[in-house]
């Protein structure tokens, strides 16, 4: 009710989520209007893999007084990787907030060396096949026994940045709020 009044449009798609809607909206912009800086605006920290040099993710830290303004250098610093890596990220280390399993006994610190190692879960895998993996014996063993989770955790992870919506950028244009 509160974005109706003040104009802002809604975006639902049967069958999607609303990170989906978020990232094709934000893909939409950056191809027809690539002078555009899209910021989006979340608590919902996945958002992270659309950020790219006319994207960013503002975003709370610890609680709704401190917030981040999340760029490509800012996701560098505090996880040690590029933005599209965090969907190999999540594969790794899972979320449970979002249903993700992940690997078991693979943690923040552990998939992020991986992936400054390896770059991707495939690269590191077809490694790890090889036996060309550097890694400490359990976290070997977790990866050939969790492999499928971190598959499957890395596509839970992705977002679809294809939905099938309708988006005028002139139409999302915050209006004044209609008086009552």
């Amino acid at each position: 009710d509160i974005l109706r009044s003040f104009g802002i449009p809604i975006y639902e798609k049967q069958g999607f989520e609303a990170d989906d809607i978020i990232g094709t909206i934000a893909r939409m912009v950056r191809k027809k209007h690539p002078d555009i800086e899209v910021v989006i605006a979340t608590g919902d920290l996945d958002t992270l893999q659309l950020i790219d040099d006319h994207t960013k993710v503002y975003t709370m830290k610890k609680g709704v007084s401190d917030t981040a303004l999340y760029n490509e250098a800012y996701v560098r610093e505090r996880f040690g990787l590029a933005p599209k890596q965090m969907t190999d990220y999540k594969g790794l280390r899972g979320d449970p907030s979002d249903n993700i399993p992940g690997v078991r006994g693979i943690g923040e610190k552990t998939a992020s060396e991986l992936l400054q190692a390896y770059g991707s879960v495939e690269e590191m895998y077809r490694k790890l096949k090889k036996n060309e993996l550097s890694a400490k014996p359990g976290v070997i063993a977790a990866l050939k026994t969790y492999e499928a989770d971190a598959l499957f955790s890395k596509t839970l992870a992705t977002i679809d940045s294809h939905v099938p919506v309708e988006f005028v950028l002139a139409q999302a244009r915050m209006k004044k709020a209609a008086s009552r």
